[in-house]
């Protein structure tokens, strides 16, 4: 065992020998139970839509608790854990240091619904090592960060139309719950019930990697754009990377335009580095927003940019944005113990280089054997594809019918103790918690779950 998994750094993965057959499924019966009741309480038995494990096999599992990379749900089933709520917990579960910074502030009381000296030290913390915001605001979540972004670019330039693309992910407000209509250049068509087509007519759809359709969005409302709102890295829908002259072609038309450029870093910020997406890249963002991180793992959010802009939010300006909870004491204690971690200086080089060793062997395994499959990678974050191309860059590139061979995957690596977020457009992401004996083992299993999946 030991000799095989030493060829798993060593680059001879074709080589290792790899146990094909089905292993049982794990119990789930608390789960089932614990999720036939929670149906009588919520809408499809979640508070989350992906949470119902529609697009895998069996039930949702309930956790119970987590710790370091690991988490166990209510069954006393163990799993190596690559989704970390979301994404947040890039120090992986019940850190030490976030669950003592947290438990030190909630002595003193756990909401004040006023300012607190806390706010000041995680703002503090966050301006002085990111170049790309003067002033910021904290929310309750990733959602209220970017609707209120959208907001203020919209009275900051005096225009309504917002324009995103086709594949992003913003959250569930109305005017960015949409998805494109007919056509290269068109107005977004609700994907939910409940959101007005008024609404929708305010936002521009495009497909991402294409020139063209941008440059005929800007001709076609002409002084009619607030803003263009793109992930920092499209991580919703698949991990969409994109080229970076693509990005600061959209930073260049943007200003040629007077309209406002914001990147959704929910998911990108302080993950791919302390200064997220916009330092990958090397542009500034007019407005940038933040979530999952800097929470530690509890509920916030935050929208950044240079004071001139951030000078219109109320009480300074007329837009209106407010929140009893946002800079909750615990939340922003939470920030606070998981900011001072990051911001050490060989944080990111340590994590990535782990993340990055991580899925190239798993690469080099699939290649091996001729599989049409592809992790996609930035950072710490990563993405399972079954494809043979080396781009994907849209979410037309995204072969839905692939989503099947994913099913199999997932209930496979569950059946091996790894846990991965229950949907093939879902990333992972790999924590500082990870040690290359976990990640041994969960390259085991992923060798194991792909000649199983490729085998049918």
């Amino acid at each position: 065992m030991l000799d095989s998994l030493k060829k798993m750094f060593s680059g001879n993965e074709a080589d290792i020998p790899v146990n094909t057959g089905s292993k049982p499924d794990i119990s789930r019966v608390k789960s089932a139970e614990l999720y036939e009741k929670s149906k009588t309480y919520f809408p499809g038995g979640v508070n989350s839509p992906v949470r119902a494990f529609k697009s895998v096999y069996g039930t949702p599992l309930f956790i119970e608790k987590g710790d370091g990379c690991y988490i166990w749900d209510a069954d006393g089933n163990q799993f190596i854990d690559f989704c970390g709520s979301w994404g947040p917990l890039i120090l992986g579960h019940n850190n030490p240091k976030i669950r003592e910074k947290v438990t030190e502030v909630m002595q003193n009381g756990m909401s004040f619904g006023a300012p607190t000296a806390l706010e000041n030290e995680l703002a503090e913390l966050i301006i002085k090592n990111n170049r790309f915001v003067e002033k910021i605001r904290f929310t309750s979540s990733g959602t209220e960060a970017v609707m209120s972004a959208i907001r203020l670019a919209r009275g900051f330039t005096s225009r309504d139309k917002i324009l995103k693309f086709e594949g992003c992910y913003h959250g569930h407000s109305d005017s960015l719950l949409v998805k494109a209509g007919s056509g290269l250049v068109t107005f977004g068509e609700t994907s939910s019930a409940g959101v007005p087509k008024s609404f929708a007519e305010e936002t521009i759809v495009v497909p991402l990697n294409d020139k063209t359709a941008i440059e005929q969005a800007f001709a076609q409302f002409k002084d009619q754009i607030a803003a263009v709102i793109i992930e920092g890295i499209p991580a919703n829908n698949g991990l969409i990377i994109q080229d970076e002259e693509y990005i600061h072609f959209l930073r260049k038309i943007c200003t040629d335009n007077g309209s406002l450029l914001i990147f959704d870093e929910v998911i990108t910020g302080f993950r791919v580095g302390f200064e997220g997406a916009a330092a990958h890249y090397g542009i500034t963002p007019d407005i940038v927003t933040y979530g999952k991180i800097i929470g530690g793992g509890l509920p916030v959010g935050m929208y950044g940019a240079r004071a001139e802009i951030m000078a219109h939010i109320s009480p300074d300006g007329g837009v209106y944005q407010a929140g009893t909870l946002s800079g909750n004491p615990v939340a922003m204690a939470a920030g606070i113990a998981t900011l001072t971690e990051l911001n050490k200086s060989s944080f990111y080089k340590d994590l990535n280089t782990k993340a990055q060793e991580f899925v190239a062997s798993i690469q080099r395994f699939a290649t091996a054997r001729n599989y049409k499959f592809k992790v996609f990678t930035i950072g710490s974050i990563f993405w399972f594809a079954f494809t043979d191309k080396d781009k994907i860059q849209s979410a037309d590139d995204i072969d839905a019918s692939s989503m099947e061979k994913f099913k199999i995957m997932h209930r496979e690596l569950l059946n091996r103790g790894i846990y991965l977020g229950p949907s093939g457009y879902e990333v992972g992401f790999v924590s500082s918690a990870h040690t290359k004996i976990e990640l041994e083992k969960a390259k085991r299993a992923i060798f194991e779950a792909l000649d199983l999946v490729f085998k049918k």
